[in-house]
Parts: C-alpha cells; structure tokens; sequence
C-alpha cells in the first residue's frame, strides 16, 4: 500500500491498483484539486476540515469515474448538492472499484458536549489501513497501518498516544494536524519518542510525496 499525504487528513493510497482520497477539506485545497486518476473518494464526516464541496465539485470534474464513500450527515448535503455517492455507515461493509471497507464508528470524538458532535464514521480501507476520521474508534480487528489523529480541539496527546496503544498496528502515521506547525510541539515528538516502545513505528509523512508502507 502506498500512501500520499496532501496534508492535514487528505490522503492519496494506492492499493490494488485502486486510488483512494481520504477528506478533501478545507486545508489542502489547491492540492486535493490536481489530483488525477481518483477512484473512490471517502468522506468520514461533515467538518469543513473534512468535506469541502466546491473542491469536491471540482475533483470530481476531473475524476468522473471516482465513487463517493460516506455517512447519512455528509449525504445531506451531498444530496442538496446533486453529487451522488454510496452510503457506509457503522457495522457494514462494501466494495467499491475492486476496494474492500469496512465502517466502523458513529460520533464525532467530544469537542464540548455536543458542539460539532457529528455523525463520524471510520473506514477500514483493504485489509490493511485503518482511517477513524475524528474518533478514537477501536475496529475490533488487527490494523497493520493506522492514520492516528494527533491534534484538534478535541484531543490532547494523551489520547491519540493511549490510543495507539489499545489499536496496537505495525505502523501509524499523524493526520488531523494541518493545524500545527511541523517544526514546533509535542503532536509529532512524543508519539516519536515513545511508540517505538510498544513496538509501533510512528513515521511523519512528508506532505505530497507518495511512501510505501
């Protein structure tokens, strides 16, 4: 599995010759938009970070073949939109272009109550990579690659940290960190410093350079 990150949770993975976008949000614009050759592209929730939908709009000019993969939340507003899509939501699974998935999770992690607190769902992509979108969402099966959320209003690192240790996969990689800056904060240093530990390879990914994992 090869995977390019955009940036913030906009990803580009390539598996079985299949090309997968991940949350075309507000945060990687002008990169999500060139992209070409789109399979499948997943939206986990609604968040503005997550679903862009002018972008989107535009990624799908370009890719007109891509399938949408999301919840009943972000089918609302695709539905205003006349953008159709396949809905995945907690406990089914589907195949799309070839792609196995499993959805897994319901709610957005807790920001205040029950500001921002959403419809999330996480996807299970192949048989490899786990993507919880904004939960900490255990699947309940072995992830080989997880994309582990390490920053937002509603998390400390604490969490993503503990996190990591109850999902326990091969290999994570940060998203939902467009917030910060790269060279400054502990989001990206102490899961460095202390994952290696518990035997899970936490690697940053250099935005937009395409690595095997």
């Amino acid at each position: 599995m090869k995977i390019k990150k955009l940036g913030h949770c906009c990803l580009v993975i390539t598996t079985d010759n299949k090309r997968i976008m991940t949350d075309p949000g507000s945060y990687t614009i002008s990169d999500q938009e060139i992209e070409e050759n789109i399979d499948i592209i997943v939206i986990t929730h609604e968040h503005p970070d997550h679903l862009h939908i002018e972008s989107l709009k535009k990624i799908l000019d370009k890719n007109t073949n891509a399938i949408v993969v999301t919840n009943s939340g972000v089918g609302k507003l695709l539905d205003k939109e006349g953008i159709p899509y396949e809905k995945l939501e907690d406990g089914n699974i589907g195949e799309y272009a070839g792609v196995s998935f499993a959805a897994h999770g319901d709610r957005h992690e807790e920001i205040y109550e029950d500001y921002g607190q959403v419809q999330n769902t996480g996807y299970f992509i192949g048989e490899d990579l786990f993507y919880p979108g904004d939960a900490f969402t255990n699947p309940g099966k072995a992830v080989d690659i997880l994309a582990l959320p390490v920053a937002g209003p509603w998390t400390n690192i604490k969490n993503p940290m503990m996190y990591a240790r109850e999902i326990h996969p091969r290999i994570c990689f940060p998203v939902h960190d467009g917030m910060l800056d790269p060279n400054f904060g502990t989001a990206h240093k102490v899961p460095s410093l202390f994952l290696p530990g518990y035997n899970i390879e936490f690697k940053v990914l250099e935005i937009g350079k395409e690595e095997e994992l």
